[in-house]
């Protein structure tokens, strides 16, 4: 599937079938050579969109799978950068991809379940990419509460939030068709695997994140473009700690 070096149609069936955690170690190993890697172009828009607020100090990257998002931070910080997953599998192919280099901070790798991060007052800046649909919507609250606490006091969580697709079109039924399939598979099998598309909106999140004790923002991110009826392909939430 995807590519020669991606997973086979069999392994991404073994991987849907396991839990959550035991499906990103399966699926470690190949999993920068699929489309669920955070494509290089939205973490340069990222990027660039930080780089003006900065530099920052310590930074975290939340659910950092094979560390995309960690090897941005480590362009951003001066002095520490973490990536935080609980698949043992990512972490260590995270630490492979992102070995010691001169001149930027040495990455740290910690397995943590993201909904009990183990920090508190440690970070300037916390990003994620692509990791909100394995949160069930009662379960943001308390993440939300964490990334909190782990930030220092001014510290801002900030996260790319895609456009939803138009109602109708295809990508729409795609994912609304993922969705339904993943819930029935959830209803007829133990474990789960949480990973859902639809559930994670955006004034829902907004409102979740100031409830949070956050101060909130969410400007288009200006660098990947606008759709034809010229909304933002994607916004860059930005909450800050007061």
């Amino acid at each position: 599937m995807f590519s020669p070096q991606g997973p086979t149609l069999r392994e991404l069936a073994g991987q849907a079938l396991s839990s959550t955690r035991a499906g990103y170690d399966l699926l470690a190993p190949k999993f920068d050579h699929t489309p669920y890697r955070t494509p290089d172009r939205v973490l340069t828009a990222v990027a660039g969109a930080l780089r003006p607020l900065g530099p920052f100090g310590a930074g975290l990257d939340l659910c950092c799978g094979t560390g995309a998002g960690t090897g941005m931070l480590r362009e951003l910080c001066t002095r520490r950068v973490t990536g935080v997953d609980f698949s043992a599998g990512m972490l260590a192919r995270a630490a492979a991809a992102h070995p010691p280099r001169p001149g930027a901070p040495r990455p740290e790798w910690v397995r943590a379940d993201a909904r009990q991060l183990p920090f508190t007052g440690a970070f300037d800046l916390a990003v994620s990419f692509g990791a909100f649909g394995h949160f069930l919507p009662r379960e943001r609250p308390a993440l939300f509460a964490g990334v909190r606490r782990a930030l220092r006091p001014g510290g801002r969580f900030v996260f790319p939030v895609a456009a939803p697709p138009p109602v109708g079109s295809v990508p729409y039924w795609a994912l609304w068709g993922f969705d339904t399939a993943m819930r029935a598979r959830n209803l007829l099998r133990r474990p789960p695997f949480v990973m859902y598309y639809r559930t994670f909106r955006l004034p829902d999140v907004v409102r979740e994140l100031t409830a949070a004790g956050f101060s909130v923002t969410a400007p288009p991110l200006a660098a990947l473009g606008t759709r034809p009826d010229g909304a933002p392909r994607c916004r860059l939430v930005t909450a800050r700690r007061d």
